[in-house]
């Protein structure tokens, strides 16, 4: 009996993705819900599980291909399969001394774990060094592989199903230890040029599509003020401890300057407002998209309802899209919306920056980095821990007047954050 696999549906507004890497290879033993593809959409990973238990068949797409919602992208037989030490052949498998009969010996020694080698060298799979089995590995670890010259064969996998991940080769390599001086004679020639050419991914392709979109509609403007941190620090510093004991979490700079932007926007609600074709959208509540850190890029989940929760509860969820980022597991629906964003390119260590708005978002808040800085306080000079703030909006809907007043109100809030607690 043969089961097709298609791509599931995705969400709403998504009509197609592209096929990232397959995790499962044809004559494979599959259980039902494991995952055999990783699909890449416009604003996240997605992985696609076996409907059944079986084997899987025949792969339709290969890897970088697109496909449309509902597409057949693979079929799954019935039956036990075999390990991936097993030769597949079609959708069936060979067990593997026939396999050894049409195989000749090796010319030479396998490289032993910890020599140099290159990804060619291992294929396109990696040896799980447990069971002897081979592993797919994505274009982007085999290139990492290959870069700092490490066996496959000797690393340890933290990937679905013990798969190596780039940050997998980059760790054992920095942890591997330094050459000997004989090994200099193996480095590239003074002057070597190479280069290298990769696909963009799907998610960099929208991501880049909708800021040119968006410098190409919106009528954008930066405005900038700087905020002396000192308050909100010693806060942080006093109560830290607490904090964490109490709720589980640690206490940063972002749930202050969440609750500022909330109360913000509610004083200046042109910033957190729409221009939908000819008409203008006010929204009465801040759903805030917050910008993380992820392995294929920047992404943008949503905080619902932001203006109704506690320092505690917005620490938690940023810190949960954080950690769901780097594993790839956030969902489309987490992605949606959002009325307004905050980007903190200060965890990078930037200095001053124009962030681009989020369409149909009319505004975008910009933190930076933390810095003593000499300034005036009462006719004396003395070092303040400063931060720029920059606040890029659309001048069709939001006047000059208004920015600087979000801005300001935004800054009053951070160095006296008591106007948090009561409402000011």
């Amino acid at each position: 009996m043969t089961t097709d696999v298609k791509v599931p549906t995705l969400g709403e507004s998504i009509t197609e993705a592209t096929l990232g890497q397959w995790l499962k290879k044809p004559g494979e033993a599959v259980k039902a819900d494991e995952p055999i593809a990783s699909l890449e959409t416009d604003k996240v990973a997605v992985e696609v599980p076996s409907p059944v238990d079986g084997v899987i068949g025949t792969l339709v797409v290969q890897e970088g291909d697109t496909v449309e919602v509902g597409a057949l992208i693979a079929t799954i037989e019935a039956g036990g399969g075999t390990s991936a030490g097993q030769v597949a052949t079609g959708t069936g498998t060979e067990p593997r001394a026939k396999a050894e009969e049409t195989v000749p010996p090796p010319a030479a020694e396998a490289p032993k774990p910890g020599t140099q080698a290159t990804a060619a060298a291992y294929g396109n799979h990696e040896a799980d060094p447990q069971s002897g089995q081979t592993l797919p590995m994505s274009p982007s670890v085999r290139r990492a592989v290959a870069e700092h010259g490490l066996d496959p064969a000797g690393l340890s996998g933290t990937g679905p199903g013990g798969r190596l991940t780039k940050e997998d080769v980059v760790k054992a390599a920095q942890s591997r230890p330094a050459p000997a001086p004989a090994a200099a004679a193996a480095t590239p020639a003074a002057g070597a040029r190479r280069e290298e050419r990769q696909r963009m991914s799907r998610l960099r392709k929208t991501v880049a599509s909708r800021l040119k979109e968006a410098q190409n509609t919106a009528a954008m403007l930066t405005t900038f003020n700087d905020v002396d941190m000192s308050a909100v620090m010693e806060a942080r510093a006093k109560y830290k401890d607490l904090f964490e004991k109490k709720h589980n979490v640690r206490l940063g700079f972002m749930g202050f300057f969440v609750k500022a932007a909330c109360q913000a926007l509610r004083d200046v609600p042109s910033v957190n407002a729409f221009i939908e074709g000819d008409d203008i959208v006010y929204h009465d509540y801040a759903d805030i998209s917050v910008a993380v850190s992820a392995p294929n890029g920047l992404v943008v989940p949503v905080i619902r309802d932001a203006h109704t929760m506690s320092v505690a509860t917005i620490e938690k969820t940023i810190g949960d899209f954080g950690k769901r980022a780097k594993d790839g597991t956030l969902k489309m629906d987490e992605m949606k919306g959002g009325t307004f964003t905050i980007s903190n390119g200060g965890v990078f260590g930037s200095l001053m920056s124009t962030p681009i708005i989020n369409p149909p978002q009319s505004a975008v808040l910009g933190l930076h980095r933390i810095e003593e800085r000499p300034v005036v306080r009462n006719g004396q000079v003395v070092v303040k821990p400063m931060m720029y703030l920059a606040l890029s909006y659309d001048h069709r809907l939001i006047d000059g007047r208004e920015a600087v007043t979000f801005l300001v109100a935004l800054k009053n809030a951070i160095e006296d954050p008591t106007r948090l607690l009561i409402d000011l």
